[in-house]
C-alpha cells in the first residue's frame, strides 16, 4: 500500500525525522552553549575563518537549539529547516569538505538531506499545535490502519 492510500502513514510518516533531526540539533546547539561556551564555540569559528565569530557562534547555537526544538514540536517547521540546511551548507563548505565524504561531510550531508526534505515537505498534519487544538485529531475512518 503506498502512503497516500495509507492515512495512517500520511499522518505520522514525518513525525520520526522530525524528532530525530530535531533531538539531534538541539543536543548540539546545546552542547555548544552548555559545553563549549560561547568563548569555545566562537575561537573554534575564528579559528576556521567565519567572519563575525562570536556573532555567528549565538546565531549557531540558536539556530539550532530553537530550530530543533522548532522541528520537534512541527512548529515553523520550513523556516526552521530552511536555517538548519543553510548552516549545514556553510558547515560543510568552511570545515568538513576537507575531510572527504567518510569521517568528513557525510553526517552534515545527512542533516542537509532531511532538513531539506521538512522544508519541502513542512512538520505534516501531527503537530504539537494540531495535536492539543481541539477537535483536530484525524476521524477514526481518515486514521487508516497499519
Amino acid at each position: 500500500m503506498n502512503a497516500q492510500g495509507n492515512s495512517w502513514a500520511v499522518n505520522w510518516g514525518l513525525v520520526p525525522l522530525r524528532l530525530v533531526v530535531g533531538l539531534v540539533f538541539a543536543v548540539h546547539g546545546a552542547q555548544k552553549l552548555f559545553v563549549f561556551g560561547l568563548g569555545g564555540a566562537a575561537g573554534f569559528m575564528a579559528k576556521v575563518g567565519i567572519p563575525l565569530p562570536s556573532v555567528a557562534a549565538v546565531v549557531v547555537m540558536a539556530v539550532e537549539i530553537l530550530g530543533g526544538l522548532a522541528l520537534i514540536l512541527g512548529l515553523g517547521t520550513r523556516l526552521a529547516a530552511a536555517l538548519l540546511a543553510i548552516e549545514m551548507v556553510v558547515a560543510i563548505l568552511a570545515v568538513r569538505l576537507k575531510m572527504g565524504f567518510v569521517g568528513g561531510y557525510e553526517f552534515e550531508l545527512t542533516l542537509l538531506a532531511a532538513s531539506l526534505s521538512l522544508v519541502l515537505l513542512g512538520a505534516g498534519p501531527m503537530t504539537v499545535k494540531k495535536v492539543f487544538a481541539r477537535g483536530a485529531a484525524p476521524a477514526p475512518e481518515a486514521r487508516g490502519s497499519r
